[in-house]
């Protein structure tokens, strides 16, 4: 029988390694990734059956990059592998197209009991979340369409660049950078950078 072909995805070295040991047991583990650009690589690369995600990761977060593997026309299984009990979180995992929905600290059992649900097209939520979304789930931050650009903008301001800095970054005038950061401050009900900043990081937005 053929192995579960694995990517795993975490910027904590220590739980990435963990996780690898364990996984190396029983599936093909093909690429460990320490950010959200080098799992997109990986994964387009290796075309694994599953990936294993964390949510809170550089350059990438771990939604924007499942987003990104899914534009590229990759489709394996996801599942997030993250700290966070949180409705609104839980809610944007399965949204951008995840299977499963693991806490970091049921990893273990009951990691390669959702692995397997998974490859079999199950969902899986770890027993341990206790904080789930009512169904149907709203929010009124799930309902907001936050483009690529704007998620580049968003990823530069959590990490403390200037309109100015982002600009040059991303090639764009320091006008339109102001732009999307204004757009998204309307979309998300939020009146100032740090509560765009805070609000973002909740959701998973930024890392």
């Amino acid at each position: 029988m053929n192995r579960i072909r694995i990517v795993l995805a975490d910027d904590h070295v220590m739980f990435a390694q963990g996780i690898a040991s364990l996984l190396q047991e029983e599936f093909e583990l093909l690429a460990r990734a320490e950010n959200g650009q080098e799992l997109v690589d990986a994964t387009l690369r290796w075309q694994p059956d599953i990936i294993l995600v964390d949510i809170s990761m550089p350059i990438l977060n771990g939604f924007d990059a499942v987003r990104k593997i899914k534009e590229q026309g990759s489709m394996p299984k996801v599942i997030f592998l993250t700290m966070h009990d949180d409705a609104t979180l839980l809610a944007e995992a399965f949204r951008c197209g995840a299977s499963g929905y693991i806490l970091k600290q049921a990893a273990g059992e009951d990691l390669v009991k959702a692995i397997h649900e998974v490859a079999q097209g199950r969902n899986y939520v770890s027993p341990l979340v206790t904080n789930r979304p009512a169904e149907p789930v709203i929010d009124r931050t799930l309902k907001t369409n936050i483009t690529p650009r704007q998620r580049e903008v968003l990823q530069l301001i959590g990490r403390g660049l200037t309109m100015k800095e982002i600009a040059a970054e991303l090639n764009i005038s320091t006008r339109t950078a102001e732009s999307h950061k204004y757009e998204m401050m309307e979309a998300l009900g939020v009146e100032t950078t740090m509560e765009l900043i805070r609000y973002s990081l909740r959701l998973g937005l930024i890392s």
